[in-house]
């Protein structure tokens, strides 16, 4: 059974992973060698759940409590469970709490690009996308559109920080992604030549004017096909479209130059899809 928590205080130290510490402090300072995260509403950490991620303690509204959060605390054994009405959780947290639930959980090891990439046809690299609201609308595309995997490049947002996961409505827990590199200074080399050497081409998405369009079946009738997106204002660098197979745009009517990123992986994603 779960530890029922009642809070009376805002500064109680176990609240700390909710009130107090950053994104990145989430990520290091907490068991460094795994790291927590934050998982919002009961859907995200339900598909949090169901990959396997272990709670390691739950702050929510006390109604929700035997309410639309009952099935997540039965789920979670014998975690302490945080509870207050809304007013004070708003108070501790500094934001509205979405369906009222906050869930803390244990990071695992990322696996390797080979791992995340073996068998697979169509795999996304987001490069240097730091909005997590736009790493978590590219995620949820990539679920609801069949892509295989998402890498991410060192400099882009974590999939894992509390918008991204509940903007993707949980998809960062159903794709399979990693990191491809760990330093700034290993995108685009020698994270091409892993593509490469996994069997893969790259298809940089880029508005250039000796470019191919998304429909053209050249691009889905390549077998292993890597997506390169690039960071929001100024796009993909010009020397990691320099090393790509392809550049790709996907033609703009009525004066419009470009479509957010997050839009722009919804409509590679599909066009592009094994076939």
């Amino acid at each position: 059974m779960p530890t029922i928590i009642q809070i009376t205080e805002l500064t109680a130290p176990e609240l700390a992973p909710f009130t107090r510490l950053t994104e990145a402090q989430l990520r290091s300072r907490l068991e460094p060698e795994k790291g927590i995260f934050i998982a919002e509403s009961p859907k995200v950490i339900e598909r949090a759940l169901d990959a396997g991620y272990e709670p390691v303690s739950l702050l929510m509204e006390r109604r929700h409590i035997t309410g639309q959060g009952s099935g997540i605390v039965s789920r979670c054994g014998e975690i302490p469970v945080y509870t207050a009405d809304s007013g004070l959780l708003a108070e501790l947290t500094g934001y509205q709490l979405t369906r009222g639930v906050l869930c803390a959980m244990r990071r695992r090891p990322l696996p390797g690009v080979e791992e995340v990439c073996a068998g697979k046809r169509r795999v996304a690299v987001l490069e240097g996308i730091v909005d997590s609201t736009n790493v978590g609308a590219i995620f949820r595309s990539a679920a609801a559109l069949d892509l295989d995997a998402v890498l991410l490049t060192p400099s882009c947002s974590d999939p894992l920080y509390r918008r991204a996961a509940r903007v993707s409505m949980g998809a960062v827990f159903q794709v399979p992604w990693t990191r491809i590199g760990t330093q700034v200074s290993q995108w685009p080399h020698p994270g091409m030549e892993t593509l490469r050497a996994l069997g893969f081409q790259t298809a940089a998405m880029a508005l250039c004017s000796k470019s191919l369009s998304v429909d053209d079946p050249r691009l889905s009738a390549v077998e292993k096909l890597a997506i390169v997106l690039g960071t929001e204002g100024d796009g993909l660098a010009s020397r990691t479209i320099a090393e790509c197979d392809y550049t790709v745009r996907i033609p703009m009517s009525h004066g419009v130059d470009s479509l957010n990123v997050a839009a722009a992986s919804a409509v590679a994603f599909w066009q592009l899809r094994a076939r």
